[in-house]
Parts: structure tokens; sequence; C-alpha cells
């Protein structure tokens, strides 16, 4: 197995867990508001945490779904292409979406130092520098995964082979 195997073999797995985690401490945090709630003591963090848990899981939900090409698009329209037309496609449309993850993990990152005074309403000793960190962060995330596959899509020259199941899957939608 090559480095460069492992690392995105490595860098997906990291993702998925990241993705997991967030997705299993946003459930139990919502279920421990709803029986203290439910019970006459409200959480005074509860909502607030729960957006928070929420965007952050939305971001790197996003890395995670750029990673494994999961985002929606019109494969359809790009695969009628001819083979090196599709191929340039494809590369401009990863140098524009790398070019904007670029921008966006920047300004996000810009934005950090003005919010270092900040906080959360209900609980205070959490910067909203650290909340907001999740757009560079996953900005970075974005762009790595984007680089990989930019990275692919150059190596490959030649067109795929047409998979033989291909009219059969195509029957079965």
């Amino acid at each position: 197995m090559t480095a460069v195997r492992a690392f995105r073999d490595g860098y997906g797995v990291v993702l998925g867990w990241v993705v997991s985690a967030l997705m299993v401490i946003l459930a139990v945090e919502v279920t421990v508001g709803v029986v203290f709630r439910a019970a006459g003591h409200s959480l005074i963090w509860y909502d607030e945490v729960a957006s928070v848990l929420l965007a952050w899981l939305t971001f790197y939900g996003a890395a995670l779904a750029s990673f494994k090409r999961a985002h929606i698009g019109c494969p359809e329209l790009v695969d009628a292409l001819p083979w090196r037309l599709r191929r340039a496609f494809n590369i401009a449309a990863e140098i524009i979406v790398i070019a904007f993850f670029l921008l966006l993990g920047w300004v996000g990152a810009s934005v950090l130092p003005i919010l270092a005074t900040d906080a959360l309403v209900s609980l205070p000793a959490v910067p909203m520098s650290f909340v907001q960190s999740v757009i560079p962060i996953s900005s970075t995330l974005i762009v790595v995964a984007e680089l990989m596959h930019l990275a692919d899509l150059i190596a490959n020259k030649a067109p795929p082979p047409a998979p033989e199941s291909a009219a059969m899957a195509e029957a079965l939608q």
C-alpha cells in the first residue's frame, strides 16, 4: 500500500469518526435537554449548544461528503460530454471549488481574532472564536479532499473503461 493510499484511507476514517462522534454527541445532548425540560429543570445552555453542534456536524459532514464525492451534482450532463472535454470541465470545476474554500477558510480565519472577546451567551467560558473555528478547519479539510480528487483527475489521462453492468444498473432504476 502506498503512502498516498494510506493517507487517503486514514483521512476518510478520521473524517468518518469525527462526524459520527458529533452525531452521537448531538443526540445525547438533545436527549439530555429533553429529559431535563420534561422534568421541569431546563438546561440554560441546551439550545445554544445544540445549534453549535448542528453547525459543526454540517460543516464536518460536508468535508466527509467532499471526500466521498457525495455532494449533489449533475453527472448526467458532464458524462454526456466527450472524454477530453469532460476531464477539462471536471478539472476546472475542482479548481473553482478549491479556490472558493480557500477564500472561505481565509475569511473564516480572519474573523477568529475579532470574535476572541465574544463568548456563548449561556456558556460565557466558551469563546466564539472556538465555536467559529469550524469554518477555517472544515474549509481546510474540504480543500484537502478536493486536492486528492484533483490529483486523480489530472493523473487519469485516458477515459475510464465502460462498466459492463452499466446497462443493467440503468435498467434496475
